[in-house]
């Protein structure tokens, strides 16, 4: 009886399920919270070194590009935000944070008109939707800069 009795609690045991540690949605998770944990302590160019190392593994991996984008934003560097951005956008046409960086890096560098163009496509539809699943408190953000720089006079 209890031979029984051992063998059906051991079948009800829950056993973690394993990830292979080359699994590529690990590699790429692990390598954009590590990237982002640098940029956290103050340390931008390693979180930047982080993203390039694995853009050399996952060249055409929108979140990556866009993680990339995001921190060049942060550290003031525009056209590099913008082109990584840019870059993302190919890979996937409407992931809303690359276009809210996107749209940030072309306000800062005062290309207003297509700023606007960008932010409308945060308005509402795919690009909204992204935005608000991934990062729902930039927003808002967006609707105010948008609004900002259509009050701008042209």
């Amino acid at each position: 009886m209890r031979a029984q009795s051992n063998t059906a609690r051991s079948k009800s045991v829950h056993r973690p399920v394993t990830v292979p540690a080359n699994d590529p949605a690990m590699l790429l998770a692990r390598a954009r919270n590590a990237a982002f944990a640098e940029a956290s302590k103050g340390n931008l160019g390693g979180g930047l070194g982080v993203l390039y190392d694995a853009l050399q593994g996952e060249p055409m991996s929108h979140d990556l590009l866009s993680d990339m984008a995001a921190l060049l934003l942060a550290a003031g560097r525009l056209e590099h935000a913008a082109a990584y951005a840019e870059r993302a956008l190919q890979a996937h046409s409407l992931h809303g944070p690359s276009l809210y960086t996107l749209a940030f890096a072309l306000s800062g560098q005062g290309q207003v008109d297509r700023a606007i163009g960008v932010l409308s496509e945060l308005q509402s539809g795919a690009g909204r939707d992204s935005l608000q699943a991934e990062a729902p408190e930039l927003v808002p953000v967006a609707m105010v800069e948008l609004k900002r720089l259509r009050s701008l006079p042209r």
